[in-house]
């Protein structure tokens, strides 16, 4: 064995939780490496440290602390480790020997039994834990994320820790800036294109915000769904004259994949005739794959009294 294998099974070497066959490979590299020989003492002095502070955990605690690692070891897809011991520190050691397995790679002893450590307390003392409530507690619109341990008791009543969210309902007019910035933020919720087509078609309305407005052009270059994009081309027309509004129609009017959204901003651009609109429909022309675009913009290019090519 070398260095590296020796350090790595030295926490459980001193324990005895080797096969015989490693145990053997272990004590014969300890017997020529000074190296290991040091690793080897303070792996000695950090067991002994910890064994002189005595714990006595409550039923809650050694319940969670059995479905976390259950939990642990399910994600890691190791199998279902047997525990037979009844004392806490035999609990630790256990819960040690389970998680040191070849999917796992720590790179000092004695920083693998610090973070176990700390991961046996914390997850608990940190989490939240529902002593004596029952069911009947839970408010009607909460949202139940994550169940941390189940225990049933001798009187026939169970107790469960979980994690808990609850929904909150905000109320108020538009004119409210706590709902602006909600309806801003909602605006942008990647997950639920409901919300955002609701939350643009509140806003389009309420351009006199540069914030507002900046959200709408974002919308229009880059939210997915067209539904989205064509209400916040519909918030933009009384900013069609805008130089940076038109820059972004111009940007959208050549990328967009979804007609209804291009021929809505040909009608955008062409409220306000100039030069750079030309040269737009004149590109959008020679690319346009989509007929009654093509014609649309055709007949704007005419109405401009320009040629439908580029020169």
């Amino acid at each position: 064995m070398n260095c590296e294998e020796v350090t790595k099974a030295l926490p459980l070497y001193y324990y005895g939780e080797l096969e015989g066959e490693v145990e053997e490979g272990v004590e014969d590299h300890l017997q020529s490496c000074a190296s290991c020989q040091t690793e080897q003492e303070r792996q000695r002095a950090l067991a002994a440290a910890l064994d002189r502070h005595a714990l006595a955990p409550g039923a809650d605690l050694l319940a969670g602390c059995r479905h976390e690692l259950a939990r642990a070891i399910y994600r890691e897809d190791t199998p279902a480790v047997r525990r037979t011991a009844s004392d806490p520190w035999g609990l630790f050691r256990e819960a040690f020997h389970s998680l040191w397995h070849p999917g796992i790679r720590l790179a000092q002893p004695a920083g693998a039994v610090a973070l176990l450590a700390l991961g046996f307390f914390a997850a608990r003392f940190t989490g939240g834990s529902f002593s004596g409530a029952s069911f009947s507690g839970l408010a009607p619109d909460s949202i139940i994320s994550s169940i941390r341990s189940v225990q049933p008791d001798n009187t026939g009543r169970v107790q469960i820790s979980l994690d808990e969210t609850r929904r909150r309902v905000v109320s108020g007019r538009l004119d409210d800036e706590n709902i602006r910035r909600l309806l801003l933020a909602a605006a942008r919720e990647q997950d639920n294109p409901g919300v955002r087509v609701e939350s643009v078609g509140l806003l389009k309305d309420q351009c006199n915000s540069a914030e507002t407005r900046s959200m709408l052009l974002e919308a229009v270059l880059h939210d997915p769904n067209p539904g989205v994009r064509l209400k916040a081309l519909e918030g933009l027309k009384s900013f069609a004259t805008d130089p940076e509004v038109r820059r972004t129609l111009a940007q959208v009017l050549l990328k967009d994949q979804n007609p209804g959204v291009r021929i809505q901003v040909i009608d955008l651009l062409i409220t306000h005739q100039d030069a750079a609109t030309i040269g737009v429909l004149q590109t959008l022309v020679g690319k346009e794959d989509n007929g009654y675009v093509r014609m649309r913009c055709q007949n704007a290019l005419r109405d401009m009294n320009a040629s439908l090519g580029t020169f």
